[in-house]
């Protein structure tokens, strides 16, 4: 049965000028639809702008008849999607929309370079944020009143929330289901997505270096013996073993030649 959207929380998605539409997919494919398998709708979700007509990015496609920013002002959790223009400030209204939302209590939400949007509007001064990896040291130069955590995939940091950009887009919109619904309901979406069930916001936004070789370490040998049985139950002491070290060594080869743990 179909959940009475009128009793669900507000979620509304800020539409932006040029915005990547996957970012906007995933949270409108994970906040947005209908779930019968949980119980009908997980919110009650919408989308607003400045403008009712919206051209996405590199005018594949525009969006029409969107509510204004109006829509805001009731919003339980805001949206705030990516921008590429990020020199570019925005319209005065959207900034003060963004402003009053937060201010009476209003969650939100930073998809990417959609924290310049909410730095701009004054809403992270102090606070704990993570940005793609590509815009952190423009970030850092223009906001340097805000903590930058370049290298995870999503920072909670209580009511403002970011993401790393594009697939951790996903993984923030899980983590909320989790949240706000319980590991029960955020693992069944999780499913039906066909996405990990859980990816910590920890975790590193890129491997930074590649795999190693098979024929120059041991280490290496070992991580190609796991990659052909990733679907297999294999424990961090199977590796260690296979590379012949203890699974204390295995997790400090990892950090320092991998950056990220075993699991």
């Amino acid at each position: 049965m179909t959940k009475d959207s009128s009793h669900l929380r507000s979620v509304v998605a800020l539409v932006d000028d040029g915005s990547n539409p996957f970012e906007l997919a995933c949270l409108t494919e994970v906040l947005g639809i209908d779930r019968p398998e949980v119980g009908g709708l997980l919110y009650d979700f919408r989308m607003c702008a400045r403008e009712p007509k919206v051209s996405m990015r590199q005018s594949f496609f525009a969006m029409t008849e969107i509510a204004g920013l109006s829509a805001l002002e009731q919003a339980d959790t805001v949206i705030v999607p990516n921008r590429p223009d990020t020199a570019t400030p925005h319209h005065p209204d959207v900034l003060d929309a963004i402003a009053r939302a937060h201010d009476r209590g209003a969650r939100m939400i930073g998809m990417c370079s959609g924290a310049f949007t909410l730095a701009e509007a004054g809403v992270l001064d102090g606070r704990r944020v993570t940005v793609h990896w590509q815009w952190a040291e423009e970030f850092r130069a223009r906001y340097p009143q805000v903590d930058v955590e370049d290298d995870v995939l999503f920072v909670d940091d209580g009511d403002i929330l970011t993401s790393a950009g594009s697939a951790a887009a996903l993984d923030l919109a899980l983590h909320v289901v989790r949240r706000d619904h319980g590991a029960e309901i955020g693992a069944a979406v999780a499913r039906r997505l066909v996405f990990p069930g859980h990816r910590p916001g920890g975790q590193r936004q890129f491997i930074e270096r590649p795999l190693p070789k098979e024929v120059e370490s041991p280490f290496a040998a070992a991580l190609f013996w796991a990659e052909q049985r990733a679907t297999e139950p294999i424990t961090v002491a199977d590796i260690a073993s296979r590379a012949a070290m203890s699974p204390a060594t295995l997790h400090r080869r990892f950090r320092s030649e991998l950056g990220c743990t075993p699991n």
